[in-house]
This record gives C-alpha cells, structure tokens and sequence, in this order.
C-alpha cells in the first residue's frame, strides 16, 4: 500500500506541542505547571515549549502566575477552548495544495480543475470534526494521562483545577 494512504493532514510540531501543552494544563489538578514540567513528562524541548507557551498565551489560551510556586495554567476553562481554533491559531498555512496561496494561482487547469474544490471541503470537514472538540474533551481521561504524564506534579497552593471549568482570578496574560 503507497505510504500516503489513510494520510490525509499533517499538523505542524508547533500545534503538536501547543495542543500537547494544553492537554497538560488542563489534566493537572491544580491547573499550574512550569514549561520544565511540561518539557519533561513528555521529553521534548525547553526552548520550543517557551515559543509555544509564549504565543499561547498572546492568544489567550495561556497565563503566567508570578512568584514563587508560579508557573503556567489556562487562561481560560478547558471546555471553552476550541480545539479547531487551536489549530487555525498554531498552523501557519491550511493550504493543502500550492494553488490554495494566491501567489501560487498560476496553475493552467485552475479554472477547470476539480481538485482544488474538493480538498478545500476535506479541510473545512477536518476542521469541522475539530471544532466539535473542546480541550476540556481531549482530557476526559485525567488519571490516565497523569499517569502517562509521570504523575501530573502538584504546585502547592495553586488554586482550582482550569480543566473543570473555573477561572483563575489571579493571573497575568503573558
């Protein structure tokens, strides 16, 4: 079978570790983490998370605690995060095929070819299927992913779990 079956999409790493960065937020209990707690339970970059962790939250997925015991946690419910948006945000380009860029338009069989049309409906059905998916839903299974995840380490005094839909009063955007 040709490697390219069954493959459709291809997220960048840059959404895999913002998505993975927002899994790990919202399944923690108290809804706190350093980006070194996220790096280590799942054994990727310090510096990549810190471009992650700072663009997310220029979108306000993210906020910072300061201080001692501070760190990273949602900014918002879990259940209020798309996850479709998510990807809108982190992808840099949803363009499936060179045609989809305006610079790019200069294909001779564009004005009557097929293909173009019917890869725009698969990416807006790829991101349909997303959007019907909040944060909140990708961590329903909480101690498994803690367990997964080293145990999910608590910061004490942290305040309540983002992930059950509580907001955090003492936040500063990033």
């Amino acid at each position: 079978m040709p490697p390219w079956i069954g493959v459709a999409v291809r997220l960048t790493t840059y959404t895999d570790y913002s998505l993975r960065m927002l899994m790990y937020l919202a399944a923690r209990d108290d809804g706190l983490a350093t980006i070194a707690d996220v790096a280590d339970a799942y054994g990727i970059s310090k510096a990549h998370l810190t471009k992650v962790a700072h663009q997310l939250g220029l979108a306000g997925y993210v906020a910072t605690v300061r201080g001692r015991g501070g760190g990273l946690r949602l900014a918002r419910p879990a259940a209020g995060i798309s996850v479709g948006d998510v990807v809108r945000r982190t992808e840099p380009d949803m363009a499936l095929v060179p045609c989809f860029e305006p610079l790019h338009e200069h294909c001779p069989i564009t004005p009557a070819c097929g293909l173009r049309g019917a890869l725009y409906e698969a990416r807006q059905a790829f991101l349909a299927v997303l959007d019907r998916y909040s944060l909140a839903d990708l961590v329903r299974r909480r101690v498994d992913l803690a367990t997964l995840l080293g145990g999910l380490p608590s910061h004490a005094n942290a305040g309540p779990s983002q992930a059950d839909g509580e907001a955090s009063k003492d936040i500063i955007l990033v």
